[in-house]
């Protein structure tokens, strides 16, 4: 018996192959997604970084901010500000799958190491809620001082550094005792934290100063040992995974510093869209994707040559972005 092969329900052998073979194409082209929150519009826009494309806009709650990445790139956690909540995306369908209860006004978000709690800091209520991502319920609500906004744990997980705009302080939460242990002064209204790869030093940017200040401190003294000026009104700051390098983004200069992290010196100046926010790394680190909140867009900058490569528009007024690392 002659068995004829090159025809299913009308479509040619060559047709299919050739579809098959571009939908292997086309996932293969895809990579890490970045996600940023839109305060204005009330939703997540993801952005396939091999495109820079916007693939999916995801609605959650009223004013989202704060957005940060299980460790295991299933969870997506955005804090609503205006609606006292924590949206959980699963990453694989887009979809909220759960909301919980935030505490008043959440702001930054920060999951331990592990993934197993997650920090929102409370901008109107002045506490840092903290949540078990596993059921959603609340394992403690901390107070800390006057209009808190930003938090980052260190990267062994044991302290969590919460910035205090109106105390112009940080709040060190111990993460065992889930208590505030100290309170470090530092330069007037301080916004992003990011530790050094070590966890041996703290950065925070302080965004009232004229002109701004990026402050340094010494994570086992608890006291700022270091102070540089940088642009107008910073916020953002991330740092290289080999602690070489710092990337401080400005609201008002509409730029992204680049600093030396041990000479503690601004090697380059990158412009990017207006209100330059909150940041975030490729896996790879060879882009950095910024939100610029009054260009209703994200600025993607090329790390090596240190430029602007694409802009992508998003929804309004984006505030953060976290990419799974």
């Amino acid at each position: 018996m002659t068995r004829k092969v090159g025809c299913w329900k009308g479509w040619s052998f060559t047709a299919l192959l050739f579809l098959l073979l571009a939908d292997i194409s086309s996932v293969a082209a895809a990579g890490p997604m970045a996600y940023v929150t839109n305060e204005k519009s009330d939703d997540v826009s993801v952005i396939d970084t091999a495109t820079n494309k916007v693939v999916r806009t995801i609605r959650v709650g009223k004013r989202p901010r704060g957005v940060v990445i299980s460790p295991d790139g299933r969870r997506v956690y955005i804090s609503n500000g205006n609606s006292d909540t924590v949206s959980v995306i699963d990453a694989a369908t887009g979809k909220v799958v759960e909301t919980w209860p935030a505490g008043i006004d959440p702001e930054g978000l920060a999951l331990t190491p592990d993934g197993s709690r997650l920090y929102a800091v409370d901008e109107n209520g002045g506490t840092v809620t903290v949540i078990e991502t596993a059921n959603g319920a609340t394992a403690a609500t901390i107070e800390v001082e006057a209009e808190p906004e930003f938090i980052a744990i260190s990267p062994n997980g044991q302290v969590a550094y919460v910035s205090n705009e109106t105390s112009s302080t940080i709040s060190v939460i111990n993460t065992a005792s889930l208590k505030v242990v100290a309170s470090i002064p530092v330069a007037k209204n301080p916004r992003g934290i990011a530790f050094s790869p070590d966890g041996k030093l703290a950065y925070i940017a302080s965004e009232q100063t004229e002109p701004g200040v990026l402050s340094v401190i010494d994570v086992a003294k608890r006291q700022v040992v270091k102070t540089i000026q940088v642009g107008e009104r910073p916020v953002g700051i991330v740092v290289t995974r080999d602690g070489s390098k710092l990337y401080v983004s400005h609201g008002k200069s509409n730029a992204v510093y680049v600093i030396d992290a041990h000479a503690l010196a601004i090697t380059n100046k990158i412009e990017v869209g207006q209100r330059a926010w909150y940041m975030a790394f490729t896996p790879d680190e060879r882009r950095l994707y910024v939100a610029c909140g009054r260009s209703d867009a994200v600025s993607v900058i090329d790390v090596a040559a240190e430029k602007v490569i694409a802009t992508v528009p998003v929804g309004k007024m984006p505030f953060a972005v976290a990419i799974p690392r």
